[in-house]
């Protein structure tokens, strides 16, 4: 069993999106992710995708992006991100998801020696939080982080690692300590995926460890529209 990931796939395909307009790497970027996936992926692999999936307003009109991912090989693992407005009810969702395909929220899957388990998240800023609002998303994605860390705990009964996802950064970009990377270390995390920075972010490490936790950055123009091997 190997796990992949990749994030912000930005999916639109009943009203296609001219992603090109953010960049060259944008260019015909969702061929290269399925030639890519299909070069890599078997059966009994698992692929991470932390959020900004589809760009529907409506779960409705999210359902062909679903199915794209559905239909792909492997163990596929969902998560929201900041632009997932048609993630609105997770039992409506996960009634739907077919194929092998799980979506996560507050909670956590074990799938043989790996648990996976995750939240959103939200932008820790350099320097405080912008405004109020922020600091109140910020502080109730951390109690949902670890609700789902707790899942994930109650699930690991033997070495199994745990494997975290969440859409935005847990770091700031000093790569400062915070409340996010305390639950990390509390609860014995052994990697972390995350997306959401996009080309301007080009001066982000796309793969670090510090204290004995692996980080992934997954953001599809940013790892070339590839798949990134995390286990």
């Amino acid at each position: 069993m190997k796990i992949f990931a990749i994030s912000d796939l930005h999916l639109s395909i009943n009203n296609p999106k001219p992603m090109d307009i953010f960049g060259p790497a944008w260019e015909g970027y969702l061929d290269k992710i399925i030639d890519d996936w299909n070069s890599k992926v078997g059966d009994d692999d698992i692929v991470l995708i932390s959020g900004d999936i589809s760009w529907a307003m409506k779960f409705e009109n999210a359902k062909p992006d679903l199915d794209l991912i559905c239909n792909l090989k492997g163990t596929k693992i969902i998560l929201k991100g900041n632009h997932d407005y048609w993630w609105s009810s997770i039992s409506e969702l996960r009634e739907y998801l077919h194929n092998n395909t799980y979506a996560i929220q507050n909670d956590a899957y074990k799938f043989g020696d790996f648990v996976i388990c995750g939240s959103r998240g939200w932008i820790p800023f350099d320097n405080g939080f912008k405004s109020e609002l922020d600091e109140k998303i910020y502080k109730r994605e951390i109690i949902r982080m670890e609700l789902s860390l707790r899942s994930a705990k109650t699930l690991k009964t033997n070495n199994e690692k745990i494997v975290v996802m969440t859409h935005f950064p847990p770091y700031n970009y000093r790569l400062e300590n915070n409340e996010m990377i305390e639950l990390f270390k509390k609860y014995d995390v052994d990697v972390v995926v995350y997306g959401h920075l996009h080309n301007e972010d080009k001066s982000q490490k796309l793969e670090f460890e510090r204290d004995g936790i692996k980080y992934f950055l997954t953001s599809c123009d940013l790892v070339g529209n590839k798949l990134i091997r995390i286990l």
